[in-house]
């Protein structure tokens, strides 16, 4: 895709949340009045502190849970099978093998694993785990477990990836080599990302948006536009121009902190 084709399909709108209202127990306000444009090849972070509703957007989007108030909107048509959700937690089958694992979304849409074999093996070997097949969860470690869990989240081509801080639990050297190849996996299956984080780091090198929220009651405080161009590697990630980025992203940070104490 060129630069030209990709700006322009960045513009059109995938799906919006337009004042959407979320209150759990009946006065548990997660989220107040949340308004959210996502646009076709975003890689969109949600920023903000735990209690800021970020996980709750997400729910909001998959359908898991339903607005209190306000609306989720689709453009055009849309189904389950346009979404792709990774976990916090891996969340694997442990008596399943790791191709059995990726195999899921499509069992469950009655494919018999030979039908899609060959789409399991180019999703492993995607997130580098070629020759991983049959190996169970118990033998791989953190990192590799949440390779195979984004394996599965795109092995179907969905439109939309949801992810709610996946690399939260891993060291920083297996975390910045999974954003690393997060980008190429991007790439390669021209999927949209909405993106989950507490890292004002992880937000600047991953996002073309980066959405800072409040939190009590939970909504969306800024908007910043990450410009740099991608692919983003190593050099982006010791530029003066990422420094820059990385200040503009904590003191929005810091300022919606100060607005929701």
């Amino acid at each position: 895709m060129g630069e030209r084709d990709e700006v322009s399909s960045q513009q059109i709108e995938l799906l919006r949340m337009e004042q959407v209202d979320k209150v759990f127990n009946g006065n548990i306000t997660a989220l107040k009045g949340m308004s959210l444009q996502v646009r076709q090849g975003d890689f969109l972070s949600l920023l903000g502190p735990s209690g800021c509703g970020k996980s709750t957007a997400l729910r909001l989007i998959s359908d898991l849970v339903h607005p209190t108030a306000g609306r989720i909107v689709w453009s055009g048509e849309h189904s389950a099978d346009d979404l792709g959700v990774v976990f916090q937690e891996a969340t694997l089958m442990p008596w399943a093998t790791v191709a059995q694992n990726v195999w899921l979304p499509f069992r469950l849409r009655g494919k018999v694993y030979g039908e899609v074999a060959k789409e399991i093996d180019d999703a492993l070997n995607l997130v580098g785990l070629d020759g991983f097949q049959d190996s169970y969860p118990r033998e791989l470690s953190g990192g590799m477990k949440m390779r195979v869990s984004i394996a599965r989240a795109m092995v179907t081509r969905p439109r939309l990836i949801l992810m709610d801080e996946p690399f939260a639990a891993l060291d920083e050297i297996t975390r910045f080599k999974l954003n690393n190849d997060l980008l190429k996996l991007k790439d390669a299956f021209e999927c949209t990302v909405v993106f989950v984080t507490h890292s004002v780091f992880e937000s600047v090198f991953l996002s073309n948006r980066i959405v800072i929220m409040a939190a009590r009651p939970g909504r969306v405080v800024t908007e910043l536009s990450v410009d740099a161009p991608y692919p983003r590697n190593e050099d982006f990630r010791t530029s003066t121009e990422y420094a820059g980025y990385t200040r503009q992203a904590a003191d929005a940070l810091r300022l919606a902190m100060g607005e929701a104490a």
